[in-house]
């Protein structure tokens, strides 16, 4: 019999030979024979049985209105939610048996709290629907255990991430309590404690069981007319292109037969790149061994709360009398080949990646030294560039779905985003905001790119247990997109964050240039770290819960063009030309898709990248760089939908953009630009075509800050000459360069808002406050008019509001919102104003009561903000407290 202590003993004494770089798959060898049971740690699984059938288990049907492929967990949940919401032409194909590929030896744990609220939704609909839904609809029990979760912290930046879950967790009625090490200790007396900082003890956190879930989740779906097929490999994907060019999901193939199908959902996990393939879809996700090992029984051990020791990188799951040992390392192999054969198998494990895990068990539970081993388990899981799902449409193809690279977490986060992925299926957009989740959060250039993929899936899952800083940022495939103003801002000094691709200016270090470098993986795989890094250095400054411009240019034109830019934004965009508008894009239910500027052009001849050809209407889009995959994806798919007759052309790559803010913004460009800068000759919300140091550009006087200021959009081989030309002329007035750290605190104080933070799918504008980009005026119709409309008559439920407190501490968002003592909501997003030198936040609340959230309720409620379990009395207001009059943006400095 194995023993935990003495493999780690052994392997610290052995010498350990040279591994190939990223190549530790090539020696490894995988079973070609379905696993004995107790390889798991469960009573049972879906194995093919011995002489069973190999062929399907049920007739396919000629056509569905829906093909789910993968009889997983998402595969399951998605099916069984498709048919709750009424949608029973459904059919389910696994290749195996249900769970045969990665859900069947996956650890099931289920953890409440997460530092995403949408994340907290999730896990709480997918608790809900295996503890209580499942079994009240079948009368099958799905194996939940409800043992409790505890957090091990050991240090303080570990103890504050915890708290802040803590204080998320009230706004949700989640219970939790903060332990010191004594009552830890009294908790879980196995538990060595001496090292603890404290723990977080979350008493409804539990176990599921895969097997028993999936089988659950397949009756109830099967029971109201869904199909799941066993044993019925995909073999092909059809996709027609219509008469207008669109390529549209036709039907699934199969060695028995075809399904005619104008919709596919991928679930297959690892497997997934390969149906991507089979429609011409990119996939962006990597297959790599995870592990953990069971032992034998532990005395003592009996119903205490399963264990994540994020500091050691390792979790303790409770498996009766015994525990299941597991974690993340920073050397994860690589499935390099992934098999298709490969079905209720798994690898050997090697020990030599896994010891860290024991070592950190041990020294939590040191019982383990003398513990052995009853069996290993190391499969496979799928993982991606930011440890989060990939769902939704694809872009490549209409009709095509993805609901795959789960990280593992595919159990836990299964019931919600299979309702969510229902609901997108069913109504063309999930109810909640899954802009995270969204295939569209990636720029098309880098969804199959192999560099990208590989670097950033193995750095998101080194640093899965990572605490989450808010300002951190990646150091894996950086400098993939730069714009042209990237050299000349490095030489100054400029820190840069990286947003889907882009890098974008966060800060100015005084101390000189500080570079990104190529990716070392950490030190792993023998290849050697970068030494004396500047910028990871400085990363590490910002490692700390306390006070530590990119866009995208599309254009809209074609016969419909005037008709799809109002049925497309909230505003009424069609000003003369000349005019800049600031809008929403928004989806059916009126929530928020986007927050852009439309400008009216004047028709003519082809100016390109500054203006397209154009005999009719003509509108230049200027997105935030970071959403713009998301953004060119929406309007397209709008386009497609409503048959309008438009051209929406991207001239990104062709352009750069520098913004002067502040008092002294028009005399600076007064020296640089042909024209006059009057508010009488260029008024605020209005375009020019101007010259700038002999440089055409087009000139903007617009504020992302509150403040006098212009935008330039450039073609990019101008950039650097104007850029010099600006600084140049601003030398005199003190100009400096600020980045996206400096733009967020600045516009969190004029009260602006952050699409994707305070701005959300799930947010409608008047909600948002932003009621004056509606044209709810005029008689114009708009995509999600109706629910604006109605909202209006009824009154809001929810609203966003400003909030200061008075001390001097930092916040971040996921801070809980507290009314009379009463939850009714969360900070979205906090910053330090330094004008109203104090700590704003925006967050949207809810009247507890279900009633209308009214300017009275505002007023009249005493408001405290809960941070890390501390409350601070916090002061409401209906308008930023800087600037309310909007005198800057025109220019009145008092």
């Amino acid at each position: 019999m194995a023993f935990l202590g003495r493999a780690v003993r052994r392997l610290v004494s052995e010498a350990r030979p040279p591994l190939t770089p990223l190549c530790r798959t090539s020696s490894r060898s995988y079973s070609t024979e379905h696993t004995s049971e107790k390889s798991v740690p469960y009573e049972k699984t879906l194995k093919q049985e011995e002489g069973a059938s190999t062929g399907p288990t049920k007739p396919l049907p000629r056509s569905a209105d829906v093909v789910v492929i993968g009889g997983g967990s998402l595969g399951c949940q998605t099916v069984y939610h498709l048919a709750k919401m009424g949608m029973t032409n459904v059919v389910l194909l696994e290749r195996d048996r249900l769970t045969a590929g990665t859900t069947w030896h996956t650890a099931g744990l289920l953890w409440q709290l997460r530092p995403s609220d949408v994340e907290v939704e999730l896990l709480a609909h997918t608790r809900n629907v295996i503890s209580k839904d499942l079994e009240e609809e079948t009368g099958l029990h799905t194996g939940w255990i409800q043992n409790g979760g505890l957090f091990i912290a050991s240090n303080k930046q570990r103890l504050d991430e915890y708290k802040r879950l803590m204080s998320l967790g009230k706004v949700y009625g989640i219970e939790s309590y903060v332990l010191s090490p004594a009552e830890t200790k009294d908790l879980y007396p196995l538990m060595n404690v001496d090292d603890l900082y404290g723990t977080l003890y979350v008493p409804k956190d539990g176990t599921m069981d895969p097997a028993g879930t999936c089988t659950t989740l397949s009756r109830a779906a099967t029971a109201r007319g869904a199909t799941v097929i066993e044993n019925c490999p995909v073999t092909g994907i059809q996709v027609r292109t219509d008469d207008l060019g669109i390529k549209k999901v036709k039907a699934v193939e199969t060695a028995h037969g075809t399904i005619e199908t104008p919709c596919v959902v991928n679930c297959a996990g690892v497997w997934a790149t390969k149906f991507g393939e089979m429609a011409g879809v990119s996939v962006p996700l990597i297959a790599m061994h995870h592990a953990y090992v069971v032992t034998e029984r532990i005395e003592g051990i009996q119903n205490m709360p399963n264990v994540r020791d994020h500091d050691a990188s390792v979790y303790l799951r409770l498996q009766g009398d015994a525990l299941s040992v597991g974690g993340y390392e920073q050397n994860p192999i690589f499935w390099e080949e992934v098999s298709d054969k490969f079905a209720f198998s798994l690898f050997d494990l090697d020990w030599d990646v896994f010891m860290q895990h024991i070592e950190g068990a041990i020294n939590r539970v040191p019982v383990l030294e003398q513990t052995g081993i009853k069996s290993t388990v190391c499969g496979p899981e799928s993982f991606t560039t930011d440890h989060k799902p990939l769902m939704g449409e694809a872009p490549e193809v209409r009709g095509f779905f993805l609901g795959c690279g789960f990280n593992s977490a595919g159990m836990m986060l299964g019931g919600g985003c299979g309702r969510e992925l229902a609901k997108w299926i069913i109504h063309g957009r999930p109810e909640k905001d899954m802009y995270g989740y969204d295939i569209r959060r990636f720029h098309s250039s880098l969804t199959d790119n192999t560099r990208w993929i590989r670097e950033r899936s193995h750095e998101s899952y080194a640093k899965n247990y990572s605490v989450v800083f808010p300002f951190d940022e990646p150091l894996a495939s950086r400098n993939m997109r730069k714009d042209p103003f990237h050299e000349v801002l490095t030489e100054q000094g400029c820190v840069f964050q990286e947003r889907h691709g882009w890098e974008r200016p966060g800060w100015f270090n005084k101390d000189g240039p500080a570079p990104v470098k190529d990716y070392d993986y950490y030190g792993a795989y023998n290849i050697r770290s970068n030494e004396n890094y500047k910028y990871k250095k400085l990363l590490g400054k910002e490692y700390t819960f306390d006070f530590p411009p990119h866009h995208d240019v599309f254009y809209l034109t074609g016969p419909d063009a005037k008709k799809a830019a109002d049925w497309l934004f909230s505003a009424d965009v069609n000003k003369k030309p000349g005019s800049t508008v600031y809008t929403c894009m928004l989806n059916k239910r009126g929530g928020a898709e986007a927050d852009l500027t439309v400008s009216r052009l004047e028709p003519g001849a082809a100016n390109l990248p500054l203006a397209p050809e154009s005999d009719g209407d003509a509108y230049y889009l200027a997105i935030g760089g970071g959403v713009a995959e998301h953004n060119w994806n929406h309007i397209r798919t709008v386009l497609q939908d409503q048959g309008f007759r438009c051209q929406l052309t991207d001239h990104s790559e062709d352009m750069g953009m520098i913004s002067i803010q502040g008092p002294k913004s028009r005399e600076v460009l007064q020296e640089v630009l042909d024209t006059d800068l009057s508010n009488e000759a260029f008024p605020f919300s209005t375009h020019k075509l101007v010259n700038a140091a002999g440089y055409q550009v087009r000139a903007m006087r617009l504020s992302f800050v509150g403040e006098l200021g212009w935008e330039l959009h450039i073609p990019k081989d101008s950039c650097v000459p104007v850029y010099q030309a600006v600084m140049a002329a601003g030398a005199k007035h003190g100009i400096i360069n600020s980045g996206y750290r400096a733009i967020d605190s600045l516009s969190i104080e004029k009260g602006y808002r952050h699409w994707h933070a305070d701005l959300r799918p799930d947010d409608t504008p008047l909600e948002a406050g932003l009621a004056f980009t509606c044209k709810l005026k005029s008689s114009i119709p708009f995509q999600g008019r109706e629910t604006l409309e109605k909202q209006k008559e009824e009154g809001l439920r929810r609203r966003i509001v400003c909030f200061t407190i008075n001390e001097k501490v930092p916040m971040f968002g996921l801070e809980a919102i507290f009314r009379n003592g009463v939850p009714v909501g969360h900070l979205r997003r906090a910053d330090y104003g330094f004008f109203v030198d104090k700590t704003l936040g925006y967050g949207y609340i809810r009247n507890p009561d279900g009633g209308v959230v009214s300017v009275d309720f505002i007023k009249t409620g005493e408001f405290m903000l809960e941070r890390m379990g501390v409350a601070y009395k916090a002061k409401a207001h209906l308008k930023s407290p800087f600037d309310p009059e909007n005198k800057r943006v025109k220019g009145i400095y008092e």
